[in-house]
């Protein structure tokens, strides 16, 4: 199974209210190991950046103004995907983004998303499901995640997400490989029904039985 690990860096919060893609980082998992590749990069978003985004990232207006806009790389973006799943923390914030920019892109795009902070809260109920929280109960260190960047993130979220998946056992085969649909839940499997099993028991069964009690010095109270 193919899957990409995503996540982005934005001018704000609200796609409709303008706020663009200025990071995307993707990681590339094959059933539940990252092969090495990736495909990362920045985004001129023809505005300005709001102080509040840039405390969270760290990515100031004068330093995208040499990149390239997302419509010419969205092309670039969909090849590396293809038709795998992704894997985002927080899915319903970047997949809006997502959707906005290709969309203004006039680009198709069509990819499923597993949200990780979903899954975390299934597995976990009632504890904290941030990426930070999440790395701190399976011992990823992210001491370097001074400020948010959609590579550390990236980075970060497949380590946490191969321990939400079975973690190390995955790979070593001692714990059962778990599909997990859009929504974090497992998917059923489709099994062959086996036929049903004889309890009765044969003649020979019953005359060994019958031996056996005849064989007691006291007979059994449902004999008496």
């Amino acid at each position: 199974m193919r899957e990409i690990v995503l996540d982005t860096e934005t001018t704000g919060l609200d796609p409709n209210a303008g706020h663009r893609v200025v990071e995307l980082a993707a990681l590339e998992l094959l059933h539940g190991t990252p092969t090495g590749r990736s495909w990362h990069k920045y985004f001129n978003p023809d505005r300005d950046m709001p102080e509040e985004a840039f405390r969270v990232h760290g990515i100031s207006a004068s330093f995208l103004e040499s990149h390239p806009r997302f419509e010419e790389l969205a092309d670039s973006l969909l090849e590396f995907l293809g038709d795998a799943r992704l894997v985002i923390h927080n899915a319903d914030f970047d997949m809006r983004f997502l959707r906005a920019e290709f969309q203004r892109a006039g680009r198709p795009f069509a990819n499923d998303a597993l949200c990780t902070m979903i899954l975390a809260r299934r597995l976990f109920p009632g504890a904290q499901a941030s990426l930070d929280a999440l790395c701190k109960r399976f011992g990823v260190d992210n001491s370097h995640r001074t400020l948010h960047g959609a590579m550390v993130d990236v980075d970060l979220l497949t380590a946490v997400y191969i321990e939400l998946t079975g973690g190390r056992q995955r790979g070593l085969g001692l714990a059962a490989e778990r599909s997990l649909d859009a929504s974090g839940q497992p998917t059923r499997r489709q099994r062959t029904p086996r036929p049903a099993r004889p309890h009765q028991p044969t003649e020979e069964e019953l005359a060994a039985h019958a031996k056996l009690l005849d064989g007691f010095k006291t007979p059994p109270v449902w004999r008496q």
